[in-house]
């Protein structure tokens, strides 16, 4: 496999603080990575090493075949970055704003107006070309933020947390836009600090904590990693019934683990890891329906990738 992103054992310290300890991180050209894990994990300094913005204390990195030590000016021509703060340019007009950048990246004048159109439809801001760019909401302004870090037609972006501090309709919009983009070829790693806001879009995920990488891989591969057996649950009517439920599925050999859990609505619900194939499953259905037993529910709960690694880590992200 082609990696467009590679490091190798990246640490870097401050002081007595080692913020990033040995982190090797390997992202398929043409992908979409979420970097995930809580604030403080390190995230924000992967990148700034990803950048060139911040020296590694040890290892290296490549991107898009440069290295981030030996060919600094070639990997920031490789990239567009999307910091996690907007900036300081706020007494620009949307449009100068764009031609602004461009016009770093020596893109040619009699160019320029065409690509700040192109970039503003894009992220559909055309319609507020004209406006300074501090009367945007701050969801126009991550748009905005977005279409600089592609002035200069880069093969990767490295975002940090493109989401953030955005309400829901603004961060699906943000969502849409990098699924975009994706399908014009950028290979895009960004940042976060959810896993909700990456499971739908991602193709693969890396995920930190306290400065190391815990897991990384492809979204199908972690899902069977992270949840091999099926998750089925069992809604009855009362604690009593449960315990009945739990007596007879542990008896089963497709059952690898079963317990009660917190009551919902009033009723009592039994979780159930179960490896067998959809006629096991109706199986099982038969069984506790021969025992007296009466359901209320009785289904497949969804593979959520946040649940399930909650459910693995115990809390280590959040």
């Amino acid at each position: 496999m082609d990696y467009i992103i590679e490091t190798r054992d990246i640490k870097k310290s401050f002081g007595n603080f080692q913020a990033v300890r040995g982190i090797s991180i390997e992202v398929p050209q043409g992908s979409i990575y979420g970097f995930v894990g809580p604030n403080g994990a390190g995230k924000t300094t992967t990148m700034r090493v990803l950048t060139t913005l911040t020296r590694p204390s040890s290892g290296t990195a490549f991107v898009a075949g440069h290295s981030v030590l030996d060919d600094r000016r070639a990997v920031r021509r490789a990239i567009g970055y999307m910091p996690d703060e907007f900036g300081v340019y706020e007494d620009l007009r949307v449009w100068e704003y764009l031609d602004f950048f461009a016009a770093c990246y020596d893109i040619p004048e009699n160019e320029r107006k065409r690509l700040v159109g192109d970039l503003l439809e894009l992220v559909d801001l055309s319609h507020r070309r004209e406006d300074m760019v501090d009367k945007l909401s701050k969801g126009m302004k991550q748009r905005l933020s977005l279409a600089r870090t592609l002035a200069h037609d880069p093969q990767v972006l490295i975002l940090d947390e493109p989401a953030s501090g955005l309400d829901p309709r603004a961060r699906v919009e943000i969502r849409e836009l990098l699924g975009e983009l994706a399908n014009m070829g950028k290979t895009i790693f960004f940042s976060s600090h959810i896993l909700a806001d990456v499971e739908d879009i991602c193709s693969h995920i890396g995920i930190i904590e306290a400065g190391e990488i815990i897991m990384q891989g492809s979204i199908d591969d972690l899902k069977v990693e992270l949840m091999a057996h099926r998750e089925i649950m069992v809604t009855v009517m009362d604690n009593d019934v449960a315990e009945k439920v739990l007596n007879i599925v542990k008896g089963i050999k497709d059952v690898v683990e079963a317990e009660i859990i917190t009551p919902k609505n009033g009723r009592s619900r039994v979780r159930v890891d179960f490896a067998g194939n959809d006629e096991d499953l109706a199986a099982l259905s038969r069984k506790l329906f021969d025992e007296g037993i009466t359901l209320l529910g009785f289904n497949e709960e969804e593979k959520d990738l946040e649940h399930m690694f909650m459910r693995v880590t115990r809390g280590l992200v959040t």
